[in-house]
């Protein structure tokens, strides 16, 4: 039931400010993950896939629907599950009227079936004992299911969830990421977060946003392989790392471009994910 999303030249400018700056990729099934750093344009991106806020320039499509003509926009949304960084919750609602309301809104009228689907959402994200209680009362980890329920309203094939873990602990945030596994299994997620062990635990696809531009596009272990052979293991801070810092075995972990003869270390996704930052503040400084 997944969709293929295909954007190109995407451009959103906030006065003098280009938050998105020719833009494009291509989404497919499974959860793709999109890093950056703040102001990179992420919510921004995620904003305009939402039709929340319309490009400036270029395009895209979600199943071959063109969101700039009234139809195409109403097939998108129709076809679209979106969880914002910050749920806007009524806090008297139960989290059984928040996801029913949010029904509604998805043009499911008929109130028998459109409560069916609201306890089968409920249920989904492990909320059917708790469905009657008010938001005011729940946990932070449990409103984020309760938004997640309500992204997931009509089954939608297309996901998109800016931040979901934010905030979480531990055990909240494992806890989310197998809902979001879960989600990928049928469906196309695009997950934006700053949080590189979601990307490598969830995302068989990764994106990286900075100066509103895509940096990187490829799969984690493409990722990870920008950093081999440029992580290495020393007693000191290496003055000539990019970055650097004492582990708790008392040695440092650089990352950068290592001295002949260093102890090279295996790399990781955020290893490669640093690089692909630094690379592009150098390019930015030297044009």
């Amino acid at each position: 039931m997944h969709t293929t999303v295909s954007a190109a030249g995407l451009t959103v400018r906030y006065g003098g400010t280009r938050a998105l700056d020719g833009v494009g990729l291509r989404l497919t099934d499974g959860v793709t993950g999109l890093l950056g750093p703040n102001g990179a344009g992420k919510t921004t991106l995620l904003r305009v896939l939402a039709t929340a806020v319309p490009p400036d320039g270029g395009g895209f499509t979600a199943g071959g629907q063109d969101p700039s003509t009234p139809a195409g926009r109403l097939a998108v949304r129709r076809s679209l599950g979106y969880l914002p960084q910050n749920p806007g919750f009524h806090p008297d609602f139960t989290a059984f009227e928040f996801v029913d309301y949010v029904a509604v809104l998805k043009e499911l009228t008929g109130r028998t079936a459109r409560h069916h689907e609201v306890r089968r959402v409920l249920d989904l994200v492990g909320l059917a004992d708790v469905r009657g209680l008010r938001i005011k009362r729940l946990s932070g980890g449990m409103r984020q299911r309760v938004a997640l329920a309500a992204a997931l309203v009509g089954d939608p094939a297309f996901l998109v969830l800016d931040e979901p873990t934010v905030h979480l602990d531990p055990e909240q945030r494992m806890r989310f990421r197998e809902l979001i596994a879960q989600a990928g299994e049928d469906r196309t997620v695009l997950l934006s977060t700053h949080q590189t062990e979601d990307v490598a635990m969830l995302c068989h696809h990764v994106i990286v946003l900075a100066g509103g531009r895509v940096r990187f596009d490829g799969t984690p272990a493409e990722l990870t392989a920008r950093a081999a052979g440029r992580v290495w293991s020393s007693g000191e801070r290496a003055p000539g790392a990019r970055a650097g810092w004492r582990t708790g075995s008392g040695s440092y972990r650089n990352v950068g471009d290592p001295p002949a003869g260093a102890d090279l270390l295996e790399p990781t996704l955020e290893d490669g994910y640093l690089l692909v930052l630094d690379d592009e503040t150098q390019e930015a400084a030297a044009a």
